[in-house]
C-alpha cells in the first residue's frame, strides 16, 4: 500500500516521547480564584465557552468531531487538547490551522533538538534571547499503519525550509488521514539520525504517562544550556 506514492509501513514501539512545556501540565489557574467548588464549575463553564478543547469534545471543531477524540484514558483531556488546538497563522509540518497533531520521537535527544530549533527561532523574532523553560516528557505507544518517509529524506514535505516543506507535509498528512492510517514517521530535519512521528488519530496515542523534566536556558545567546533530566 501507498499514500500519495509514499509507502505505507506497520510499526510497533512501546515508547515514544513528546515534550511538552510544563505550564501545559499544571493545576487550573482557576483553582486560584475561587473559595469553593461551586465557583469553580461556574468559572470552568466561563473558560469552557472558549476552550478549543472543550468545544471539540461537545460539539466539535473544524476538522474535528467529538466522535475523533479519546475519552476515559489515562491524560485524554490533553491527548484532545494536542488536536484541539491548531495555530491558523502557524502551521505545522504535517498539521494546518484546523486540526493539530501528536509530534514524538524514538529519543529524547531528537525531541530536544527540535524544541530547541523552533523556540531559538521564536526569540530570534522576538529579539530576545533570554528564557528558561521546563519540559517534561511525555512517554505513548504507538501503533498501526503509518506513511513512512525514512527512505525518502528527499520527499518535498521535509524541506528545512518551512515556506516549501510546510505545505507540502500538510498535503501528506490529510492524504494520510483520508487512507486510513495513523499518521506519518520519517527522519527528524533538526536532527540528523533521528526519527519522528507525526501522530494524526488521537486513539492512536496509545498509554499515556509523564516522565522526566528537562530545562532549557537562554542567556542572551542562540544555543541554549540544556540541564536534565530533573526528576519527573
Amino acid at each position: 500500500m501507498q499514500v500519495a506514492g509514499v509507502p505505507v509501513t506497520v510499526i510497533a514501539y512501546p515508547r515514544t516521547v513528546r515534550l511538552v512545556s510544563t505550564a501545559r501540565l499544571r493545576a487550573s489557574v482557576l483553582e486560584a480564584l475561587v473559595d469553593s467548588e461551586r465557583e469553580l464549575q461556574d468559572l470552568a463553564e466561563i473558560e469552557g465557552a472558549t476552550s478549543g478543547r472543550l468545544q471539540a469534545e461537545t460539539i466539535g471543531l473544524s476538522g474535528l468531531v467529538p466522535q475523533d477524540l479519546v475519552y476515559d484514558v489515562p491524560h485524554g483531556h490533553f491527548i484532545n487538547a494536542s488536536f484541539a488546538y491548531a495555530k491558523p497563522r502557524e502551521p505545522n509540518r504535517f498539521n494546518g490551522e484546523t486540526r493539530g497533531a501528536w509530534y514524538a520521537a524514538l529519543a529524547v535527544e531528537t525531541c530536544l533538538a527540535e524544541i530547541t530549533f523552533h523556540m531559538t527561532d521564536f526569540l530570534e523574532k522576538a529579539g530576545d534571547f533570554h528564557a528558561t523553560v521546563d519540559y517534561a516528557e511525555m512517554l505513548c505507544s504507538v501503533s498501526g499503519d503509518f506513511v513512512d518517509l525514512r527512505e525518502r529524506p528527499d520527499h518535498p514535505s521535509l524541506a528545512a525550509d518551512k515556506a516549501s516543506g510546510y505545505p507540502a507535509g500538510n498535503r501528506l498528512a490529510d492524504d494520510a488521514r483520508h487512507a486510513g492510517t495513523n499518521g506519518i514517521i520519517y527522519p527528524s530535519v533538526r536532527h540528523p539520525g533521528g526519527t519522528c512521528l507525526a501522530i494524526l488519530r488521537p486513539a492512536a496515542v496509545q498509554s499515556v504517562r509523564q516522565a522526566d523534566v528537562w530545562r532549557l536556558v537562554w542567556n542572551g545567546e542562540p544555543a541554549p544550556v540544556v540541564t536534565g533530566p530533573l526528576a519527573g
